[in-house]
């Protein structure tokens, strides 16, 4: 992911507060809090948090209010990629260039370092909800927030696509079952970030919406050039082992209609992207880019 001066400012905001809403473990269960610390300092793109704050700031809210929920959901997206890289799941042993939780800590404690990250992101954003009691119209905007992180992050969302994912594994699938294991094991979070900014942000239902559908060709092209990177790229650059999908023979687009179609399939959601926000288009630099970063991604 190119690191354009918008990603880095909004990146650096999170860097700064990432560990700040960590909460206090007894010191008898003081493991716990080094397992979830160790893997939210392992790097990353942080992706999410960053279009959060780019959608709050877009919509013209103010980015420290946005901050607690941006945080939350890297926290979300911590735990998932903990437990997606346990032997139950995709089993693999390197996450951002180091070894993943469980191979530092062991398969019991990552669970669980997992689950203590989901549970402190619903506990960092209902903490900031208690602020506004009195201000109605931003309580409001922050319960949208939390039900849309909520809802993409679970049954309806990112766990059903895991789901779809591990069960299509050593199966031959059909273009329409890859696109929804996609849409919800890798967009739905995506979407869930910038619905939950533009909210925060106190956008109007038009704008978050054209941010949904936004979002939804994002992160499928996201997923596409994932896939299209663990068979071209280099394991120093991705940060993880190359050729792990063919090994356990998951469902991709290459895999399923091979390389050159895979990368229409991506030119063609990045075009959808920029022609959803393109009414936009000078004060959505950030969005424009961010599309256009994923294709360079392959090149």
């Amino acid at each position: 992911m190119e690191e354009f001066k918008e990603y880095i400012r909004y990146k650096a905001l999170v860097e700064e507060h990432i560990l700040n809403f960590l909460p206090e473990v007894d010191h008898k269960s003081g493991i716990l809090c080094d397992a979830m610390r160790y893997s939210l300092v392992s790097g990353g793109k942080r992706i999410r948090p960053v279009l959060l704050l780019a959608a709050c700031d877009f919509a013209g809210g103010e980015l420290n209010q946005a901050i607690p929920y941006a945080c939350a959901i890297e926290y979300i997206h911590t735990y998932s990629m903990i437990h997606d890289d346990l032997p139950a799941m995709d089993d693999d042993d390197l996450r951002h260039g180091v070894p993943t939780s469980h191979q530092v800590f062991g398969e019991g404690i990552a669970i669980l370092a997992g689950d203590g990250l989901l549970t402190s992101a619903f506990e960092i954003m209902n903490k900031d909800m208690l602020i506004y009691f009195d201000d109605p119209a931003r309580l409001k905007c922050r319960v949208r927030a939390s039900f849309e992180i909520s809802k993409y992050a679970g049954c309806r969302g990112m766990v059903a696509g895991q789901t779809a994912d591990l069960e299509a594994e050593h199966k031959s699938i059909s273009g329409g079952l890859l696109d929804y294991i996609h849409l919800n094991k890798t967009a739905a979070l995506i979407v869930a970030a910038v619905k939950a900014g533009a909210h925060i942000g106190g956008a109007p239902p038009e704008i978050v919406n054209r941010l949904e559908n936004y979002a939804e060709n994002l992160g499928l092209a996201f997923q596409i050039t994932d896939d299209i990177l663990d068979v071209t790229g280099d394991e120093k650059e991705t940060g993880k082992k190359t050729g792990s999908d063919k090994n356990h023979e998951k469902p991709t687009y290459p895999a399923l209609f091979g390389m050159e179609d895979s990368q229409k399939r991506l030119n063609e959601l990045t075009d959808n992207a920029l022609k959803i926000i393109e009414p936009y288009y000078d004060n959505a630099e950030f969005f424009v880019r961010m599309a256009k970063s994923l294709v360079k991604r392959t090149k």
